[in-house]
């Protein structure tokens, strides 16, 4: 059976005022599993995911407040009547 290739996905957010980022999608089990984001000097929020090929629906939880990826340009209609973002990784 081959093994399955991840990529390396970087998620960057530029929220210099807060004080914790998380990053939750379908493949953390959303809220069961987050990942912390580690803040950089700039105020730049920076996390690494490695990935496999596949589409991921995804969001940041910054300071306990649901926010989406600004530099994401794909979405998709959620079960709360808002939008997840979206990462296709080929």
């Amino acid at each position: 059976m081959a093994k399955q290739i991840k990529k390396k996905v970087e998620f960057v957010l530029d929220a210099p005022k807060a004080t914790a980022v998380l990053l939750a999608g379908d493949f953390t089990g959303w809220q069961q599993k987050p990942l912390a984001f580690s803040r950089q000097k700039t105020g730049l929020w920076k996390v690494v995911v490695a990935l496999p090929a596949g589409a991921y629906q995804y969001r940041f939880l910054v300071d306990g407040q649901w926010v989406n990826d600004p530099a994401c340009k794909t979405h998709c209609l959620n079960e709360f009547g808002g939008e997840n973002c979206v990462c296709k990784i080929g």
